[in-house]
C-alpha cells in the first residue's frame, strides 16, 4: 500500500516562501508539565502576546485536541504515544506553513518529549517546562481530576499513579507557583523573540 503513496511536498511553496509573508520564522513550542501546572493559562496569553506583537501563531492544547483529532484515544503510555504523534506532525505542518505552534500537553515521560522532537526537528522544537509542585496542582483543580484519581475513579493519572518525568534541559523552565500569568508570558516571549523574529 505505501508503494501508491507519492508526497509533493518538494513542489510545493516551502517554508521559507511562507515564513517571509508571514515575516516570522516559525517555532514549535512545547509546554510540558502536570495537570493543573499552567499551561493551557500560559498558551491562551501567550497566543494573545505573540499576536498583539504582529506574530501569528496557534495553541494545540491537550483537551481541543482529544476532542476532535485524538478523540477516539485514551490514556494508556501506547496511546498518549499515538496522541504526541499526532500533535507532533500537526505541528510539523504548521511549522513547515511557517506559524508558530505553541503546544499544551502534558507529555510526561522524556521518551515521548523526545519522540515529538524528533517529528518535528530538533533545531525547531523549543521546550518549555510550566512547573508548579503536585499540591499546588491538586489545589487548582477546577477539573476535579485528582480528585477523581485519588479515589481511584481514573487509572492512570499524571502525578498520582502514572508517572511524571521532569525535563532533564528543557530551554525554559516557569515555576508558575511563584511568579505571575504575566511574567511567565513575558519570560516566554523574551526567550523565543530572537528566535521567531524574521
Amino acid at each position: 500500500m505505501k508503494n501508491n503513496i507519492h508526497p509533493i511536498f518538494d513542489r510545493l511553496l516551502q517554508r521559507g516562501d511562507r515564513e517571509k509573508i508571514l515575516n516570522q520564522r516559525s517555532k514549535v513550542l512545547w509546554l510540558t508539565g502536570l495537570s493543573g501546572s499552567g499551561k493551557s493559562t500560559i498558551a491562551q496569553a501567550l497566543e494573545r502576546h505573540l499576536y498583539n506583537n504582529q506574530f501569528f501563531a496557534q495553541v494545540l492544547d491537550g483537551d481541543n485536541i482529544r476532542s476532535g483529532i485524538n478523540n477516539n484515544l485514551g490514556f494508556s503510555l501506547e496511546d498518549r504515544q499515538e496522541n504526541i504523534r499526532r500533535i507532533a506532525e500537526v505541528a510539523k505542518l504548521y511549522l513547515e506553513s511557517g506559524v508558530i505552534t505553541i503546544n499544551s500537553f502534558i507529555s510526561p515521560t522524556v521518551e515521548i518529549r523526545n519522540f515529538a522532537k524528533n517529528i518535528t526537528g530538533s533545531a525547531d522544537f523549543i521546550e518549555i517546562y510550566i512547573n508548579a509542585p503536585l499540591e499546588v496542582c491538586e489545589q487548582r483543580d477546577v477539573k476535579g481530576l485528582y480528585q477523581k484519581a485519588r479515589k481511584g475513579e481514573i487509572k492512570g493519572f499524571t502525578g498520582i499513579d502514572s508517572p511524571y518525568e521532569a525535563p532533564q534541559n528543557p530551554a525554559l523552565e516557569i515555576r508558575t507557583d511563584k511568579i505571575s500569568l504575566e511574567e511567565a508570558v513575558i519570560t516566554i516571549y523574551d526567550y523565543v523573540l530572537p528566535h521567531i523574529r524574521y
